[in-house]
């Protein structure tokens, strides 16, 4: 039997990670986003960017979580990932002028790799990361997704994520790929 766990990322997560975000992409993004950018996307820098994230991250409340599954054989795998912190500017839509406010926290990736996928790895996630939001303050979460990622987007909402009316497109490689922004409640 499989035993799923989540766990603060560390450095040495850096590679692991960026191979997942990338294989999650490349599966779940291709009919998204145009295939020559994801043909483009370079892990080794994907790893370096979440060495830092990892290793020096902006404030305390911005953390990497990390899902893993442990096999019964006594072998463990990286499957899946979070990274979140108080909202910024990238969480805001293009109208918006003003901040989200310092008590609301924003998701900026959450990926588990498509072969790990429905073993609740993602809730597990989720749930680590709500405790800690709580912790920290936060009453309010959002989290951009992508209009047809259906899948994402049936995962939140069975969480109580709804779509609050913010919307925007992404260019990528001249191709407009649209966003909507989901919100929840921590209280």
């Amino acid at each position: 039997m499989a035993v799923g766990y989540v766990r603060p990322a560390r450095p040495g997560d850096a590679g692991e990670i960026a191979r997942v975000q990338l294989a999650t992409w490349r599966i779940a993004y291709r009919r998204m986003l145009p295939r020559s950018v994801l043909d483009q996307l370079d892990e080794d820098l994907l790893a370096r960017r979440w060495h830092e994230a990892v290793s020096d991250p902006p404030s305390s409340r911005h953390r990497v979580l990390v899902a893993v599954e442990r096999a019964e054989g006594g072998g463990s795998f990286l499957v899946g990932f979070t990274a979140s912190g108080p909202a910024d500017q990238d969480a805001l839509a293009p109208d918006e002028e003003r901040a989200l406010g310092p008590e609301v926290a924003a998701i900026t990736e959450l990926l588990v790799e498509p072969r790990w996928g429905r073993r609740g790895h993602g809730s597990r996630l989720l749930a680590a990361s709500v405790d800690l939001w709580r912790e920290d303050g936060f009453t309010k979460a959002v989290a951009w997704v992508y209009e047809r990622d259906v899948a994402t987007r049936g995962f939140l909402a069975s969480a109580g994520w709804e779509p609050d009316g913010a919307a925007r497109a992404l260019d990528v490689d001249d191709l407009l790929v649209p966003q909507l922004r989901l919100h929840v409640a921590l209280t």
